[in-house]
This record gives structure tokens, sequence and C-alpha cells, in this order.
């Protein structure tokens, strides 16, 4: 006999952490009302914790962070264009240099 695995959305989740956090209920009365193990509570605790630096980030520090990446995305891909470049000329000379010596 298998059962379905149940899943909760995101607004379920965000519920049961807003309980436990802003009006003090234990995780265990919440995990027995959700049917669920308090450990899976606990774990969707930690979860919004770990984000808690996304809700206070301002839009101009990421577009800021945004910008250096994207800059540092351009300088890379131009070196590697510039690196393409010689070992194209590279592989050129070596077959010019191939069929010189009778070799191709």
């Amino acid at each position: 006999m298998t059962r379905k695995r149940r899943s909760f959305t995101a607004t379920q989740k965000a519920d049961a952490v807003r309980r436990h956090l802003k009006e003090q209920i234990p995780v265990s009365q919440i995990a027995d009302e959700m049917n669920v193990q308090p450990t899976m509570i606990h774990n969707w605790i930690n979860a919004a914790l770990q984000q808690l630096e996304q809700a206070f980030e301002s839009t101009r520090a990421a577009k800021a962070e945004s910008s250096k990446h994207d800059a540092k995305l351009q300088k890379l891909r131009e070196k590697l264009d510039a690196k393409n470049e010689v070992i194209s000329e590279l592989m050129e000379e070596n077959i010019r240099s191939k069929k010189a010596n009778g070799e191709l």
C-alpha cells in the first residue's frame, strides 16, 4: 500500500512559519494541525531565516552587483575570444607548415 506524498504550497509554508515566529505558536502544535513532523516545520523556518538578507537588499545594491557581474562576464568573454583567435592562428600556421613539409 503506497501513500501519495503530500506537498505544501509556498503560502502554506509561509503561514506556518509566520504563525510560529509572529504569534509564538509552538512548532509541535502547528505540526499537529498540519499532520506533519515538527522537523518539517523547523526546516521551513530555517529556510526562511536563511533568506532574510534578500528581504533587506536594496535594488540599487542588487543592480550594482549585477552591473559588476556583467562587466566581469564581458571581460571574460573578450579574453576568451582573444584566446580563440590565437588558437585559430596557431592552427592555421601549423597546417601551413605541415603542408610545406609534405606531412599533409
